[in-house]
């Protein structure tokens, strides 16, 4: 593969997703990595710190995505249409070439405590985004908190099903299916 192709960032997370499974994650230089993905070692570095980050890639974006929806909500929206809002913006993002190396990076992640470990922050950092874009909108805690910590539960349970072979829905539909189903397991509390 050419150095000058396009899609540098896809390659690598390409490339990662399959060396890791194929040798695993210690096993695994970010030479080989650049390498698979036809690209030098410094270019890799230009795109992620460390191979680590290659399986996170897009949380930065995920988290704008999520805050960017919730303050596109109309003012009328209860925190949870909010939170609606951003999962829509957010999983209307997501690619066929996702769906498609979804269980993969699944399965990578869950071999490995350093990456488990990883993607927990993840959701920590999503839920902190969605949390503080609910408090924009003048949300108290602890409803933005907990609505924040309903959408990313909903938001990676609906990923799980996505990736699944047998579905037939797409993501943005499955989202706000489990974060109706969150929310009235939580009113079903009182």
């Amino acid at each position: 593969m050419a150095r000058w192709e396009p899609n540098a960032r896809l390659r690598l997370v390409q490339a990662a997703i399959d060396l890791f499974g194929e040798q695993g994650y210690d096993n695994t230089t970010v030479s080989q990595l650049a390498e698979r993905a036809g690209l030098t070692k410094t270019t890799f570095f230009r795109h992620f710190p460390d191979k680590r980050e290659v399986l996170f890639a897009g949380q930065e974006e995920h988290a704008r995505l999520l805050t960017a929806g919730v303050a596109s909500a109309p003012a009328t929206a209860t925190p949870l249409e909010a939170v609606a809002a951003g999962l829509d913006a957010l999983t209307s993002s997501f690619t066929p070439e996702q769906r498609e190396f979804g269980p993969r990076l699944r399965s990578v992640v869950a071999g490995h405590a350093e990456l488990r470990e990883r993607s927990a922050f993840k959701e920590l950092a999503l839920a902190a985004a969605l949390t503080d874009a609910l408090h924009q909108r003048g949300v108290p805690d602890p409803i933005a908190c907990l609505a924040a910590d309903l959408g990313v539960r909903a938001f990676h349970t609906a990923f799980t099903e996505w990736i699944a072979p047998a579905n037939d829905q797409p993501l943005p539909a499955l989202a706000q299916h489990r974060l109706t189903e969150l929310h009235r397991a939580a009113t079903a509390l009182s």
